[in-house]
């Protein structure tokens, strides 16, 4: 078995939390089929919703079927695992310019190297009225 896959409560010192954790979730997925099932179902219910959350589940479909080399990347996919379960969230539970401005963001590559480098094009008035808080 690779060393990567020993059960050790050192890998966390060895290979960084982190990786870890990343592995630790390729396990489940290898062990669990209704885990896989179960996380597609839930991504799922926002088909259609958003562009960029159809590319990037598309993309990341491709990553989960290539199992060569995957603990390598592990991180990678993982981390699209979690956005693509947030923007399916946002899409479906947030408002309209949330959702737009994750989406575009975290899923569809539109962002700088420095903070505040969003698309001129997202309604970002309505995401900072949403959090003043209201005055009485």
């Amino acid at each position: 078995m690779p060393r990567i896959f020993r059960e050790s409560p050192l890998n966390s010192v060895w290979e960084g939390s982190g990786n870890v954790q990343a592995l630790d979730v390729l396990r489940v997925l290898r062990r669990e089929p209704r885990a896989v099932a179960a996380f597609l179902t839930e991504i799922g219910l926002a088909r259609g919703a958003d562009h960029r959350l159809d590319a990037a589940v598309k993309d990341l479909l491709a990553e989960l079927a290539d199992l060569d080399g995957i603990e390598a990347r592990a991180r990678r996919v993982v981390e699209r695992m979690a956005l693509v379960l947030q923007g399916s969230l946002l899409v479906r539970f947030a408002p309209p310019a949330v959702a737009d401005a994750f989406c575009a963001s975290r899923l569809g590559g539109d962002w700088g190297s420095t903070f505040g480098t969003l698309p001129h094009t997202l309604d970002l008035a309505a995401i900072v009225d949403r959090a003043r808080p209201v005055a009485h």
